[in-house]
């Protein structure tokens, strides 16, 4: 099959290669998935899990990439839940070879199945973002409604999904970002957005959570409106910041398939948009994971039209 490898941690993406691989094999509990879309966090190449595997051993030359929206063409040994020729999307292990591939082997629970009025790019841009977003807010930050959430990075991929789902259950959104971000943060559904640039964070006022994507003085910045009883959630790493009178929580976001199937429901039916910054196809896949210009949204490689 053909795949994206990386071998050198110091070139980060720039270090992409497109070669050909093995097809993957299908371990106890596998599925093999024929990747039609496969979605990409600029960030990957700094992730450990992309160089060593649990062991702390070297894994390269690795196929990155997590997010994907396929079609199953083998079942591996005692696999259930899931059948031959099935539509389905997911996040694959952040230790195996991942979906910037032809191929990639998926345990099965970490996958949901795809409706068939869900196009596959769409699917794609939806795991890590939209499961980042739902377990911050519900499963760490307990949101409730009537409650006033701090949306950092409000026009990204994963700041979109924060507003909107926040926003459906009852929540008041406040979005940051930079001067350009404003637009495209209040028509994802931020009721109000603060400069980082130029405006006073500690203008925005108390508030009951936090969801951070930017970590350093922001946070510490943002732990200082967290309310009596509110929540700092980060996925930036341990929190370097603490409320006063709440708690800080960072979480690595995990594969969920019910969750997974109210997002997808959701998309659905209109009421969450997904928020791709670009579709671009396999052969010319290493040109668009380097950008030359800062992106506010998800990049997807569409594997197979």
């Amino acid at each position: 099959m053909r795949a994206i490898t990386v071998t050198d941690r110091a070139a980060g993406p720039a270090g992409m290669t497109l070669t050909e691989r093995p097809d993957p094999p299908a371990a106890i509990n596998d599925v093999i998935v024929e990747v039609r879309a496969s979605g990409f966090v600029p960030t990957e190449t700094e992730w450990p899990s992309t160089w060593t595997d649990r062991a702390n051993r070297d894994r390269t030359p690795s196929i990155p990439g997590h997010e994907m929206a396929g079609v199953v063409t083998a079942l591996g040994y005692g696999t259930t839940g899931l059948s031959l020729g099935q539509r389905v999307f997911g996040l694959t292990d952040w230790h195996r070879d991942g979906t910037l591939a032809e191929y990639v082997a998926v345990e099965a629970r970490n996958l949901a199945p795809l409706p068939g009025d869900v196009d596959f790019t769409v699917a794609a841009s939806l795991p890590i973002s939209g499961l980042t977003a739902w377990q911050g807010l519900f499963d760490h930050g307990h949101l409730r409604a009537g409650q006033t959430v701090l949306a950092h990075g409000a026009a990204g991929a994963v700041g979109t999904m924060v507003t909107q789902l926040a926003r459906e259950f009852g929540a008041y959104v406040i979005g940051t970002g930079r001067a350009a971000d404003r637009t495209k943060a209040l028509d994802f559904g931020a009721h109000e957005f603060a400069d980082l640039e130029s405006d006073a964070l500690e203008d925005v006022g108390g508030v009951d959570l936090v969801f951070d994507v930017i970590g350093g003085p922001v946070q510490e910045r943002s732990a200082r409106l967290v309310r009596p009883g509110g929540t700092l959630v980060s996925v930036v790493g341990p929190a370097e910041a603490y409320p006063a009178d709440g708690l800080a929580v960072d979480f690595v976001v995990e594969s969920d398939r019910a969750q997974l199937g109210e997002l997808v429901q959701r998309v659905r039916d209109g009421r969450l948009r997904v928020n791709i910054d670009s579709v671009t196809p396999f052969d010319e896949a290493i040109t668009a994971l380097n950008p030359t210009q800062r992106r506010n949204g998800k990049p997807i490689i569409s594997i197979r039209s």
